[in-house]
């Protein structure tokens, strides 16, 4: 078997750390680094809910996400959404998927009548940008959901699980767990998968990039995944008891 690039066992991940409390007026907020890949999230709560939500009679609340990469996040500077006038349809896929991951975990009727936005700004770009932010955006909505039920303004936090997310791929080094970005160019195959902490899938997305892959290859990918996640809970759980 093919050594990987970064010289990491095949299930073996980037180092991982997560710095909360790194926005003083943001309700939640977290930088977590995954390996070179830095990205920077919030959670801020806004009262009220979409207008959609009000004409359909829903009750409880709303989560909604917007995800992107700062200029020179990557090897070349990239021109702001913004200056461009419009948003990518990868940035917006992504904002979306953040979105959807972590309503999943998340009782909406217990939210009260109150959005919360998770801005995900990439810092740096190394591969698994979408999975960082959505691993690292979970941290910041779960504590921005504590600092209403500390504030006695929720009875209790409605979240219902964890939730984190890694990228699998198939390299000429087989199943391998989190691509970077010399990986990810060069994958015979790249999925994203987000579970929750009881090991519920909520969305893979696994594209094969250079010819197809096997059944056996794709429950490799899993196989990996699931270990992937189960490390990231776990790094989870510890930076929010250490709050």
């Amino acid at each position: 078997m093919t050594p990987r690039p970064s010289g990491r066992q095949h299930n073996e991940m980037r180092q991982i750390s997560v710095e909360p409390h790194v926005n003083a007026f943001a309700e939640g907020s977290c930088i977590i680094n995954v390996g070179r890949t830095k990205v920077h999230c919030t959670a801020s709560i806004q009262h009220g809910v979409p207008r959609w939500m009000k004409a359909q009679n829903k009750k409880g609340g709303w989560i909604t996400a917007e995800y992107g990469m700062l200029p020179r996040s990557t090897h070349d500077r990239m021109d702001r959404g913004a200056t461009k006038g419009k948003q990518s349809g990868r940035t917006l896929e992504i904002s979306r998927l953040i979105g959807r991951a972590l309503r999943s975990v998340v009782n909406m009727e217990k939210m009260g009548a109150r959005t919360f936005w998770l801005d995900c700004d990439v810092i740096q770009a190394d591969g698994g940008t979408r999975t960082a932010a959505i691993t690292g955006a979970y941290i910041a909505l779960r504590m921005a959901l504590d600092s209403l039920v500390e504030q006695g303004k929720l009875a209790e936090n409605p979240m219902t699980d964890y939730l984190a997310a890694i990228s699998c791929g198939v390299t000429e080094s087989g199943a391998v767990l989190d691509l970077d970005y010399d990986e990810d160019c060069n994958a015979i195959a790249d999925g994203n998968f987000v579970m929750t902490g009881s090991s519920g899938v909520v969305e893979v997305q696994t594209t094969a990039e250079g010819g197809t892959i096997s059944i056996a290859e794709m429950n490799q990918m899993t196989k990996l995944a699931e270990k992937g996640i189960k490390d990231l809970i776990g790094m989870q759980k510890s930076v929010m008891q250490a709050l």
